[in-house]
C-alpha cells in the first residue's frame, strides 16, 4: 500500500493536465459547435460564408471570455499560496517595497 507521500509524487501532473484540458476544451468546442451552426446557416441563407464567419466570430469572443475567467481562477490559487508561503517567511518583519530595494 502506498503512503501519503508517493500518492502525492505520483499524481504531481494531475494538476497541469487538468488545466490544460479546461482551456483547450473552451478553445474547441465553442469553434466546433459554430462551424456546424455556421455551415447550416450558409445553407439555409445561401451567404456562404459570411454565416460561418460570423458565428466563429461569436465563439471566438466566447471563448476568450471563457478562457480569461478559468485562468483568472487558477491564477488566483495560484496567488493564494504564494500569500500563504510569503506569510510563512516574512513572520518577523514586514518589508515594504521601497525597503527591498535599499
Amino acid at each position: 500500500m502506498k503512503s501519503e507521500n508517493e500518492k502525492q509524487t505520483s499524481i504531481w501532473w494531475q494538476p497541469a493536465l487538468s488545466l490544460f484540458v479546461r482551456l483547450s476544451a473552451w478553445v474547441a468546442f465553442p469553434v466546433i459547435i459554430a462551424t456546424f451552426i455556421g455551415q447550416w446557416l450558409d445553407k439555409k441563407y445561401d451567404s456562404a460564408p459570411f454565416g460561418l464567419l460570423g458565428v466563429v466570430g461569436v465563439a471566438f469572443v466566447f471563448s476568450m471570455i471563457g478562457l480569461v475567467y478559468e485562468a483568472s481562477k487558477e491564477y488566483g490559487k495560484f496567488n493564494k499560496k504564494n500569500d500563504s508561503r510569503k506569510e510563512d517567511v516574512c513572520t518577523d518583519k514586514q518589508l515594504a517595497p521601497h525597503d527591498i530595494l535599499k
